[in-house]
């Protein structure tokens, strides 16, 4: 903290050791005064600084200005480092307390000026009183301000680092929370991570997969409990990798609004969960990443029949060449319109105008590849079980 300090700023005064004794007797009459301004004039300390608070207030106030008389006492050339380490550490010390009592630095520097004013008020009285020159007595107020300015800036220091500080260790509470969450902890371990980041659950939480450089805008526009979790855990291709923000509460009204805003975005949404077991929103987003076609949003809630039939793709693969295997002896561009046709043929439960426009063709070319199909399949078109397996394997054309 010293390096900050001006030497030309703070050079002694060479100031009479009776002198400076004399003003020493002074200094409990002036840290009395000087609390109690500030408690007059200082919102923020109005009704805070009582008991034994205020005695050590004024211990301190006592302190500091002794370390002043000290550095006034000393000679123009002298090393200014003695008397003021242990003033601007205290000093440094005070600003990380305040920022541990939520207190603004507004309040402790306007607790300075107001101290400035009233110490330079009583001693210059005495000092005025003692007959010294004119420009001692200017030099002493010059000195008196600047030594108080280097607490100052010594306090906002400390208050800036203790709030970076806190920042930090609370910013890895809520990066480990968050952690916690996605590999679905239990309960207990949940309810400690979330008291030590300072973390008031939501009701519930939505997992959503964003590319990593996208998160910032979008984190700012939503409910400030927003978890970011990060780490590469989702590639996409051409090696760009996501992130994963867990939002309170987006159900309902709230879900179409989180899709608003992602619009533009290649992002999944996962489902809304308690938010306790959002690690399973996590994993069917996971599951829908390769349903992402450009910048569209990827709606899980929307998209539950492709992540069914996309469970297994091997297994589906499977189903359907055994279920096409009778068209296995047509030729390949007959044997794909009569896949289109049993597909639609399927989806709209044999209702032949509506298979023709859905194919765009005429409702008599459906009759005629029907008739084809029954030939190819005979009895097995009415079978339960194997309407099921063509309804599965046909449900999504092949990509």
């Amino acid at each position: 903290m010293t390096e900050r300090v001006g030497a030309g700023r703070t050079a002694g005064l060479a100031l009479d050791p009776e002198v400076v004794t004399s003003l020493g007797t002074h200094l409990p009459r002036v840290a009395e005064r000087t609390v109690e301004a500030i408690i007059e004039e200082v919102p923020g300390y109005a009704g805070a600084l009582t008991g034994e608070m205020r005695d050590n207030i004024e211990l301190a106030v006592q302190m500091a200005l002794g370390a002043f008389l000290q550095l006034a006492e000393q000679a123009q050339d002298a090393d200014p480092s003695t008397p003021l380490q242990p003033a601007i550490e205290g000093a440094y010390a005070l600003g990380r307390g305040e920022a541990r009592s939520g207190r603004a630095m507004d309040a402790l520097l306007g607790a300075y000026r107001v101290g400035a004013r009233v110490s330079w008020r009583e001693l210059s009285g005495a000092v005025v009183g003692m007959g010294l020159p004119a420009a001692t007595v200017a030099r002493f107020a010059e000195l008196l301000f600047a030594y108080i300015d280097q607490l100052s800036a010594a306090s906002v220091a400390g208050h800036t680092d203790e709030l970076a500080t806190t920042g930090r260790v609370r910013q890895r509470y809520l990066e480990r929370l968050g952690q916690d969450l996605l590999s679905g902890a239990s309960p207990d371990v949940l309810v400690a991570s979330a008291e030590r980041a300072d973390w008031s659950p939501p009701d519930t939480l939505t997992a959503v997969l964003l590319p990593t450089v996208r998160v910032r805008g979008v984190v700012a526009a939503l409910d400030p409990r927003a978890l970011v979790v990060s780490g590469d855990l989702v590639a996409l291709e051409g090696g760009e990798s996501r992130s994963v923000v867990l939002v309170p509460d987006a159900d309902g009204r709230d879900r179409v609004q989180l899709l608003r805003l992602l619009r533009g975005r290649p992002a999944v949404v996962g489902p809304s969960r308690p938010w306790a077991t959002v690690a399973s929103s996590y994993r069917r987003a996971v599951r829908a990443a390769p349903l992402l076609l450009g910048e569209e949003v990827v709606d899980t809630d929307e998209r539950l029949a492709d992540l069914v039939l996309g469970a297994d793709p091997e297994a589906l693969a499977d189903l359907r060449a055994r279920v096409l295997a009778p068209l296995a002896a047509v030729k390949p561009g007959a044997a794909e319109r009569l896949t289109e046709t049993l597909r639609s043929w399927l989806l709209h439960q044999g209702r032949r105008e509506e298979v023709a426009a859905d194919l765009v063709v005429h409702p008599q070319t459906v009759r005629y590849r029907m008739t084809q199909l029954r030939e190819l399949y005979g009895d097995r078109l009415t079978d339960p079980t194997t309407v099921l397996e063509l309804t599965v394997a046909l449900a999504v054309p092949p990509r």
